[in-house]
């Protein structure tokens, strides 16, 4: 089944349920216009609909490899990448002193969601690159700016992000990888890094790698940490690739999914780089990426959980099975509970998009304004969307595969990719119970300020529905007195005891933002039609699992603690 972008889903959730109009209204995003807004997301759903997509099989069936040294991907990727960077999609949110397009990133967001739909081993590529323009326009000397900017933003070298090592994974402090001054300004990088997405690719001249190492007289942990840039060719006198780094690929890893993708073990032999950010600051630099990457990575989940629904949906229309109670429907859509499962993707499909959008709305505020309260939003919904994102996208396509019956666990139906390929998304950029952690450990260091000025938003919004929607405007209003009163009690808890409710808290936090969208495009729609009865299912089947996930949240840790290791084994 071919892939549809969903364009207008886009331009209704900017135009009415996110407040994009804020962006466009500063004068750092003054040039996204309505009409600028349309071009680029049209033209990125054509790319992915006539282009990308194509490129999903075949990468999943013809896995990249690594052949006497060198990374071999699959066939028509290298054509789909030149697609993707003669198009300037890897610039689209880069600043324009390096030949960026200099949009904000809701829009990148968007083009994000497309491209992981149309091909998520593809897309990784100039995911991960753009990561790491935005950390070196932060942190990096305008001597490495001037050298690496203009080739990763043109698309013509990718960028990489080299954190985990075999025995350092999330406790990154624990890494071993070491720097060497060089006397001249460069230094020695000697180490070797896993789990390294596109590390290498046989169709760029130049793989330019951020890796974190430490420094001679760094000390233990994070705090110790610097990042280095080390391109696996340094660059001559004109920037272009010259002498070959003391680096290589030695293997890449057989995974579940996104076959297409190298992931490789890099080691690094003495090689070449260069500091970005303080001596011992890498953590703080190299985070720039990451989050970036973050709300990436949730909205990878939703590109996915799109891709999912839209095959459940065109197979559960074709696919004639049993009678069915609705007249004139002979296909298996026409059963009350393919019609439940179909529902339900479409509606949580639409809530982490929506989440993951408001969430780049904020991040674009906060560079745009400067705001604190902005920057706070944005730092409390990106643990949000990056999990909640994630999770939908298995979720949804695990339904998927249930839809499809026995012939989703058959590969030729493509049902199980999805599946297989979405799977990683909830663990790589960081955990999704790390993110939860993230959640109710640092996002609530402001004593819950940021947390509760979102949910008197969704209760002010809530009551402003009352008269249109009065059942579903109660609901969620309730749905949020609950999440506040929940959060009081969150932030009063010691630590492990947070810990222990992270996830469920995040779970609830996010059905409650999800349903506060749906309510917010219910009555955005100029006449009552599908977005007020899907609404209807996000706030009446889906919001009230809140409930019972606040109550988790609220258990502590010492029940986990009372089953010993000896119990758990028993």
């Amino acid at each position: 089944m071919p892939y549809r972008a969903p364009v207008s889903d886009f331009r209704f959730l900017l135009d009415h349920v996110v407040g994009f109009d804020q962006v466009a209204k500063t004068d750092r995003f003054a040039e996204a216009t309505p009409e600028t807004v349309e071009a680029v997301l049209t033209e990125a759903g054509k790319l992915s609909e006539t282009v990308l997509a194509g490129l999903n099989r075949a990468g999943d069936k013809t896995p990249a490899r690594l052949e006497n040294g060198v990374v071999r991907t699959p066939p028509g990727f290298a054509d789909g990448y030149k697609a993707i960077a003669e198009g300037g999609w890897v610039a689209i949110a880069a600043g324009q002193d390096h030949g960026g397009m200099g949009l904000p990133l809701t829009v990148a967001s968007a083009v994000t969601d497309m491209f992981s739909s149309a091909c998520l081993s593809l897309q990784l590529c100039p995911l991960l690159t753009q990561g790491q323009i935005e950390a070196l326009e932060h942190h990096a000397s305008d001597a490495l700016k001037a050298t690496y900017l203009p080739k990763l933003i043109a698309g013509e070298w990718n960028g990489t992000m080299n954190l985990t090592e075999p025995q350092a994974g999330s406790d990154v402090g624990a890494l071993r990888s070491k720097a060497e001054p060089n006397g001249d300004g460069s230094y020695a990088i000697s180490g070797q890094k896993i789990y390294i997405t596109w590390g290498d690719t046989d169709f760029l001249p130049n793989t330019v790698h951020l890796v974190l190492a430490r420094l001679p007289d760094g000390g233990p942990g994070t705090k110790g940490i610097s990042l280095f840039l080390v391109p696996k060719f340094i660059p001559d006198a004109d920037g272009n690739p010259g002498k070959r780094n003391s680096l290589q690929v030695v293997s890449l890893e057989h995974k579940l999914g996104i076959h297409g993708s190298p992931t490789c073990v890099m080691q690094f032999d003495g090689a070449t780089g260069w500091l970005v950010a303080p001596p011992h600051g890498g953590m703080a630099a190299m985070f720039t990426m990451m989050n970036n990457a973050r709300l990436g990575v949730g909205l990878q989940g939703v590109g996915i959980a799109e891709a999912a629904y839209q095959q459940a949906l065109d197979y559960a229309n074709g696919r004639v099975q049993g009678k069915t109670p609705e007249a004139g429907q002979k296909s298996i859509i026409g059963h009350a509970d393919v019609r439940r499962m179909l529902a339900s993707m479409k509606a949580e499909v639409f809530s982490a998009r929506a989440i993951g959008l408001a969430c780049a709305v904020a991040i674009d505020m906060g560079h745009a304004t400067g705001s604190a309260e902005w920057k706070a939003r944005a730092a409390l919904l990106t643990p949000i969307a990056k999990a909640y994102g994630t999770d939908v996208g298995v979720a949804v396509a695990s339904e998927g595969v249930q839809i499809h019956g026995g012939m989703g666990f058959i590969e030729e139906t493509g049902a199980a990719q999805f599946l297989r390929d979405v799977r990683i998304t909830p663990i790589y950029e960081g955990t999704n119970g790390i993110q939860a952690m993230d959640l109710v450990a640092r996002k609530m260091m402001d004593g819950g300020d940021a947390a509760f000025r979102l949910i008197g938003e969704i209760e002010a919004n809530a009551k402003a529905a009352r008269d249109a929607l009065p059942d579903l405007a109660e609901d969620v209003w309730g749905a949020a007195e609950t999440l506040r009163e929940a959060t009081e009690a969150m932030i009063a808890r010691d630590l492990n005891d947070r810990f222990a409710g992270a996830v469920p808290y995040l779970r609830a936090f996010a059905l409650i933002l999800g349903a506060h969208y749906h309510l917010t495009a219910a009555m955005a729609e100029a006449e009552p039609g599908a977005r007020r009865k899907l609404a209807r299912i996000a706030i009446k089947r889906l919001l009230p699992d809140h409930a019972a996930l606040l109550i988790q949240a609220a258990e502590g840790a010492d029940d986990l603690y009372a089953l010993s290791p000896e119990d758990l084994a028993a």
